[in-house]
């Protein structure tokens, strides 16, 4: 085996709760596209940049099991074939996902180099990333553990800091010891540690051998070495993805990569990484990356806009219009709308805890819903009527399934539909429509040569997701 073989790991969890309304729990950042030049998203550019790199072999993904066909999808929209998309039933933060990683990595016995990424970073200057990467190899390849540095240019209170042996130069790409990693510090202290070439942004970016990783959680957190081994034993192979046995891995501590292993271990090595890195956490980060206009304005979407600068507009289907406004974003989606001064961005994550406490749909849920046949988007709604349109991609059926609860009626507004109700087909063209009884068994497929739009009107005395039994389903949900 060549010792320079890379495997990927990329982390695809979090929910980017700064980046509300549009990124929620249920389609958070990573799934999104935010560079007004590039419509990939957050994920696809992180998967993309890897392909630089000589001897990659095809990537682990980690995800949380609600988020795995929009996973699935977005890596087939790339032309990328994983290696493995494990999901979790808990999000447990770096050290167990990256230890069933490793464990899952080694099952073919061979030792390759771990490159693990977080799945929602930016990266501008991606040629000299890679050539940092390769420098990084050298130390790996040693069983060395290796993490990245970002050289400050802010006093910034947000990220975690490395501590290393030797100062760090931009101009000199060489490794040095680690020292400590410190958590997010106060503004004073953080202020100090800018001014000191030892200390720089902890980046969340690894690179290690499997077995070394391995080695390092066995001297130091034996549990959770475990309990990952009891979550991958029996795990379920489901389609394209590896199910954890729960109950073991809902007894993993919730503890990140740095504490477990990072900030104890001799082995951990840092090299800087001046490659134009952002942590894409904040609206205010969002308007630092994109293209502005000379007002120093990012405008996406449907926007008039007068007398306007230093603003971030955002539109994803209404008009935004402002006028005489400076440092401002106006984010509006589908179902909300975020007015707020661009310097207290951060302070968005409260609104979201507050929403979610309360048990708002606004603080989880988008209002378009992707599911592995398609995407469903409520338009209207009451207590007991909802209007939806659904769109079902070409070759993909819905599960075959019956509603205790309402009865639904559809009509067509492009593609051909397929409908089985009660063990009858239909076929129902453009404009044409047909009703499903409440209680009776039926499906929804499109066979056609494009995209099937329907118009879903359902009514019932409950209009919840949850009143579905599904009888057969071809990704593997089951009631």
């Amino acid at each position: 085996m060549n010792d320079k073989e890379i495997l990927p790991i990329i982390l695809c969890g979090g929910s980017g709760t700064r980046l509300w309304p549009i990124s929620r729990q249920s389609f958070p950042k990573q799934f999104l596209s935010f560079n007004n030049q590039n419509r990939n998203t957050l994920l696809q550019n992180t998967i993309q940049r890897t392909n630089k790199l000589k001897n990659i072999v095809s990537p682990i993904f980690i995800c949380n099991e609600e988020h795995r066909f929009i996973v699935a999808e977005q890596i087939r929209e790339i032309n990328v074939i994983a290696n493995s998309i494990i999901l979790e039933p808990f999000g447990k933060n770096t050290a167990p996902a990256i230890a069933i990683a490793a464990l899952k990595a080694l099952e073919n016995k061979k030792d390759r180099n771990l490159l693990v990424l977080s799945s929602d970073h930016q990266i501008e200057d991606e040629d000299k990333f890679i050539d940092i990467i390769k420098r990084g190899l050298e130390y790996s390849s040693q069983g060395k553990l290796v993490t990245f540095g970002i050289n400050p240019n802010s006093a910034e209170t947000g990220f975690g800091y490395i501590k290393s042996k030797k100062p760090l130069y931009t101009d000199q790409i060489e490794g040095s010891n680690i020292v400590a990693f410190i958590e997010k510090p106060d503004l004073r202290t953080a202020k100090k540690f800018i001014k000191d070439k030892r200390f720089t942004w902890n980046s969340g970016i690894f690179l290690f051998k499997a077995s070394s990783i391995l080695k390092e959680l066995e001297k130091y957190y034996p549990q959770l070495i475990n309990l990952c081994k009891e979550s991958l034993h029996g795990n379920i192979n489901d389609m394209d993805f590896t199910r954890l046995n729960r109950e073991p891995y809902s007894n993993c501590p919730n503890i990140s990569i740095d504490n477990a292993v990072m900030e104890k271990t001799k082995e951990g090595i840092v090299l800087p990484l001046d490659v134009g890195w952002k942590d894409i956490g904040s609206w205010e980060a969002i308007w630092e990356i994109s293209k502005k206009d000379s007002k120093g304005n990012v405008l996406q979407g449907n926007i008039i806009a007068n007398d306007i600068k230093n603003c971030y507009l955002r539109s994803e289907k209404r008009l935004i219009a402002g006028i005489g406004l400076k440092d401002l974003l106006v984010i509006d989606s589908s179902d909300a709308i975020l007015v707020a001064n661009k310097n207290n961005s951060q302070q968005i994550k409260g609104i979201v805890e507050k929403l979610q406490n309360d048990k708002s749909k606004y603080g989880l849920i988008n209002q378009k819903v992707h599911r592995p046949w398609g995407h469903y988007e409520s338009l209207v709604r009451d207590e007991k009527w909802l209007v939806k349109i659904i769109n079902v991609k070409i070759g993909h059926k819905l599960s075959l399934q019956k509603h205790n609860h309402r009865s639904e009626h559809w009509i067509v507004v492009s593609g051909t539909a397929k409908i089985e109700i009660e063990g009858k087909d239909i076929i129902l063209e453009e404009n044409e429509s047909c009703y499903i009884p409440l209680g009776s068994k039926h499906r929804l497929s499109n066979f056609g040569n494009e995209d099937l739009k329907i118009i879903e009107i359902q009514s019932g005395d409950y209009i919840g997701e949850d009143d579905i039994f599904r009888f057969d389903d071809n990704y593997g949900r089951m009631s």
